[in-house]
């Protein structure tokens, strides 16, 4: 299988006129040469941040502080959680990842709500999907073994050593929000020594050295943090001393589109377009040990094609610029996961 175009090669997505060549579901060959396709090929997205069980009540709370929103266990998104149906919470969270695969979106990692029978929840929701969910399963140690790890709510709501030893026994990720409504909460998180950090809106200089020395990735969710009014995560002073991913956050407040979020972020935040793209492909892909976000040989042939002559992208001058700040779900072309 070949894609013709513009390629966005490598970790610096270099614009490269020729093909990508996909054998067997693995990029073999990136060939320059001359070609009409006026398409954008770059890697597929990973969105490094979901909850995805709110799909049930989009848009629900308006008004409401972070803690009345999403604090467990009786915040406003944990009792519709509990109010709904199986049924309503599979066809609401099918929904969304159906419409994050129509945008590109490869991989998502989940922070899954409801103990055992959550993480039963998002694979019959990923079932006939092409996207992939690694599940951080929540609130039991039993929902954490049948999952790819552990996603903690946050080391001021309850006592998490025990659990990150079991997930690190298990050989298996551990993340957990930090630093989201204050700083109180950051330390007690690195203490732990997570496998990534989530939102980090807080941090102070002490945390930023900590950060630096332990090179303990972080996630962030721009649009959520505005959206739940506790300010805006210092993007630039995180990307300067780990490695950085993007993330939606909860559906109930966001779509799930990393279009959208990359287009805010590089508009918010004082990073090139290259480090966005990065830390909505190749940064989460990192993350979870997933060999795809990046256009090269020997990954994964995880590809999203984009239509260079929309009304939206036609004459564009800078072509990684115009992915992040401009493209959308109507410039999508082809989607190959």
């Amino acid at each position: 299988m070949q894609f013709e175009g513009t390629v966005l090669r490598g970790r610096d997505f270099e614009p490269v006129e020729g093909r990508v060549v996909v054998e067997d579901g693995i990029i073999t060959a990136i060939e320059e040469a001359d070609t009409d396709s006026t398409d954008i090929i770059l890697p597929a997205f990973v969105n490094a941040h979901t909850h995805l069980g709110d799909s049930i009540a989009k848009e629900a709370g308006g008004g409401l502080s972070l803690d009345e929103l999403v604090a467990p266990p009786d915040g406003l998104k944990h009792r519709l959680l509990r109010a709904a149906s199986t049924e309503e919470k599979v066809a609401a969270m099918h929904r969304s990842l159906r419409l994050m695969e129509q945008g590109g979106t490869a991989a998502c990692l989940e922070f899954r709500e409801g103990g055992v029978d959550g993480v039963d929840v998002i694979r019959q929701a990923l079932d006939g999907r092409d996207i992939e969910a690694v599940i951080l399963g929540r609130e039991t140690a039993d929902a954490m073994e049948i999952a790819d790890g552990f996603g903690a709510s946050g080391a001021r709501d309850a006592e998490f050593a025990t659990l990150r030893n079991a997930t690190a026994e298990a050989g298996k990720l551990f993340g957990i929000h930090a630093g989201e409504r204050d700083a109180h909460d950051i330390n007690p998180a690195l203490d732990l020594e997570p496998d990534f950090l989530v939102h980090m809106v807080h941090p102070e200089p002490l945390h930023l050295e900590r950060v630096a020395d332990s090179e303990i990735p972080i996630v962030v969710c721009p649009r959520s943090n505005l959206v739940t009014g506790v300010g805006v995560p210092p993007v630039r002073e995180l990307a300067n001393r780990t490695k950085v991913a993007l993330g939606t956050d909860n559906v109930m407040l966001n779509s799930p589109s990393m279009f959208r979020e990359m287009e805010f972020t590089s508009k918010l935040a004082d990073v090139s377009a290259a480090e966005v793209l990065r830390m909505a492909t190749i940064n989460g892909a990192d993350l979870a040990d997933l060999n795809y976000g990046l256009i090269e040989e020997g990954r994964e042939g995880k590809l999203l094609v984009l239509d260079g002559d929309t009304d939206n992208l036609a004459g564009v001058q800078d072509v990684v610029r115009a992915v992040v700040r401009r493209a959308g779900l109507s410039d999508v072309k082809d989607v190959h996961l």
